[in-house]
């Protein structure tokens, strides 16, 4: 008999959302809403709905693997693990426990899936990577701005009387967000969309602005030029709680207005109408990740953060710079699960150039690489680069659902379960401040085995199996202690599947910032001033490799998979698209379902054309995220260069040229 039970979605996104989901005969059936969660209402994505495939699907790995002669053969979990304990073991003894690196990403947001940490920190510290291909360079901004990235709670957009959505398709990535604006404008609140793009997002927009793809930050400096030639900045606010101030009107006082306009290709009316705008309080801003994703992207984050601080929007209900909302994830003891004092050395390695620095490491050289909740070989930056190192050490071990690009080259796969087959806790680090309880739903297929017996068992195996004596309830309630005085426990969270966090819900509205000098800061106490930086890969930059390729790649979040991890399920085989601004298309006479090539000098990626309305002038984008198998990756084309504070990628900064295939 079918029932319906409530879950909750492991994807990383903006909206960690509360589900529905109908089970019969320990068979998952249908993945829908729930109407009772507090934010997501009942309504959920594709991209969640698709969760039911992805746990059905026959293409699931149901047996562990070891490669033989360059094909894959079934083995005993026994023999995979032993065999695999034994190598970390010599490896070890031999060259010292960092030449293991540990490559991983954020796939599942489960709250246990942090004790892969603890596994490597009790093998006594490994090569970790550090930084983040999605959103590190702005993390990093805001925390040398504010002393730390924190975001309104949803409803305060209410309160706005301006909302300015910078860089972020909320329609696509932010759903329940996306239904705020709609509440927001039906209340009166003036939305304005400022994107390369002409999105679902600006579609609702009372003004969008398009802008040349890694100008924002100039454009930012720009209107902080208008707003203080008209003298609408919060001076009381800059008095008090800033420093750093002078810094900044020299900085907007070294260009006029037209050369903004000219490097931004944004008018100088719609420029000084911005200004008028964020002066008019409550603006707030939404900005996403994609605008950070350059060499100057740091300094992009800071220069907007900048502006709604001269203009009063800081720490008043209706405002906020809003990137990110760590306090929710800072709610958690994850100390007291990863065992970070446990581990005896240490090495890091930029996850943008874990490729070049896995080739190029001596003292210890890598040996073996284990691959958790992510697919480098189609994610990571200049991907011709990550095969060649992926494929150059000992011992590659592939933690996995399924047969990706990165598993295809591995000499272990180990099957690993979905987010119903295993118990654990969701959170948002991005929108929302509630925690979602997930509980097991369905029995694994096959052998497939969670991350946590993976680790528990490699363990016990390696001589530390007492750091992981714990049962999945004890995990939990560790990861909740902190939050026991405040009444959430893991039976309430049981009970009611959903909880309210505490965090503050403006963030800085006493004006206590968490800088060293306890203001906020223009010019970073220890990281220097701002700048009006603009991308490696732009004619200002480069005039010669802009001649030669004179086109602006972004590659932005496919609609219906999480990054990589849905292309294989789709009812029909997706191919590789390649959408262009209109003037492109015109200038080289393509049309729609033209086959073309793009590339430059790291790689080359072919696809079918389409036509983009209303995008910025020379820009293409390709969705990122598909398999070898359907076109990609588009990463042969990216850098693995890192932005201007070195934790974040620099995957839009990228010139490329196009070329119809006859």
């Amino acid at each position: 008999m079918a029932e319906i039970l409530k879950s909750a979605c492991p994807l990383n996104c903006w909206d960690s959302c509360g589900f529905h989901v109908t089970v019969e005969n320990d068979k998952i059936i249908k993945v829908e809403g729930d109407p009772s969660h507090p934010i997501t209402k009942g309504k959920i994505c594709g991209r969640g709905r698709m969760l039911e495939t992805r746990t059905n699907s026959p293409e699931r790995l149901l047996h562990p693997l070891k490669k033989v002669n360059g094909e894959f053969k079934p083995i005993t979990w026994n023999q995979a693990l032993d065999e695999i304990a034994f190598n970390l073991k010599e490896i070890k003894d031999l060259y010292g426990s960092t030449a293991v690196l540990h490559s991983h990403d954020y796939a599942n947001n489960g709250v246990l899936k942090n004790l892969d940490q603890r596994f490597f920190n009790g093998y006594g510290g490994v090569t970790e990577i550090y930084g983040s291909l999605c959103w590190g360079a702005g993390i990093e901004a805001q925390k040398w701005d504010f002393g730390d990235a924190y975001g309104h709670v949803p409803d305060d957009v209410l309160a706005s009387k301006n909302i300015v959505v910078w860089g972020r398709n909320v329609a696509r990535t932010n759903m329940h967000f996306y239904e705020k604006l709609l509440e927001a404008r039906k209340n009166g609140a003036n939305i304005i969309v400022i994107d390369p793009l002409f999105n679902a997002t600006a579609k609702i927009a009372d003004k969008y602005i398009s802008v040349k793809p890694g100008m924002d930050g100039i454009l930012a400096a720009g209107i902080m030029k208008e707003v203080l030639r008209l003298g609408l900045e919060d001076r009381e606010f800059i008095k008090l709680h800033t420093q750093g101030f002078h810094d900044v009107e020299k900085l907007v006082d070294s260009l006029t207005i037209e050369k903004i306009s000219e490097m931004t290709e944004v008018s100088i009316e719609n420029i000084q109408m911005l200004a008028k705008v964020f002066a008019d309080r409550p603006t707030s801003t939404y900005m996403g990740l994609g605008l950070q994703r350059y060499k100057n992207g740091g300094n992009t984050i800071r220069l907007i953060d900048a502006l709604v601080a001269v203009s009063g929007n800081i720490g008043i209900h209706g405002g906020g710079a809003n990137y990110a909302n760590l306090q929710v994830g800072q709610s958690f003891d994850i100390g007291n699960l990863t065992l970070s004092g446990s581990k005896t050395s240490h090495r890091q390695f930029s996850i943008m150039k874990q490729a070049e620095e896995v080739l190029a490491a001596v003292n210890p050289e890598i040996k073996m690489i284990i691959v958790t909740c992510g697919n480098p070989l189609t994610q990571l930056p200049d991907s011709s680069v990550v095969e060649k190192a992926f494929s150059s050490i000992s011992t590659l071990v592939a933690v996995d659902q399924f047969m990706t690009d990165t598993a295809r080259l591995a000499d272990y796969i180990l099957p690993t379960t979905t987010s119903f087959e295993e118990e654990d806790l969701y959170y948002s680090s991005m929108y929302h401040h509630y925690v979602n309880y997930g509980p097991k739903l369905v029995p694994a297929p096959g052998e497939a085995k969670s991350d946590l017996w993976i680790w528990t068992q490699l363990a016990e195996r390696l001589g530390f199996g007492d750091d992981f004596t714990f049962s999945r309830n004890q995990w939990l309630e560790m990861t909740l202690q902190s939050l026991a005085d405040k009444g959430i426990t893991l039976d309430t969270l049981k009970e009611r599947k959903t909880l309210e966090l505490p965090v503050k819900p403006i963030p800085w509205s006493d004006f206590q910032f968490k800088t060293p000098s306890g203001k906020f800061e223009f010019t970073a106490t220890y990281k220097g001033e701002l700048t009006l930086a603009v991308p490696d890969e732009s004619k200002w930059s480069n005039p010669e490799l802009a001649q030669d390729f004179p086109y602006n790649l972004l590659t932005i979040h496919p609609l219906r998979s999480n990054h990589s991890q849905h292309y294989h399920l789709f009812p029909k085989a997706p191919q590789l698209k390649v959408e262009v601004a209109e003037n492109i298309a015109a200038d080289k006479q393509l049309k729609d379902g033209d086959l073309v090539r793009v590339w430059n000098k790291r790689g080359e990626v072919r696809g079918s054309l389409s036509i983009l309305p209303k995008a910025h002038p020379n820009t293409i984008n390709i969705d990122e995220g598909i398999w070898k198998q359907f076109g990609g990756s588009v990463n042969s084309l990216t850098s693995s260069r890192e932005s201007d504070n070195g934790l974040g990628s620099t995957l839009y900064d990228c010139l490329v040229n196009l070329e119809k295939i006859t």
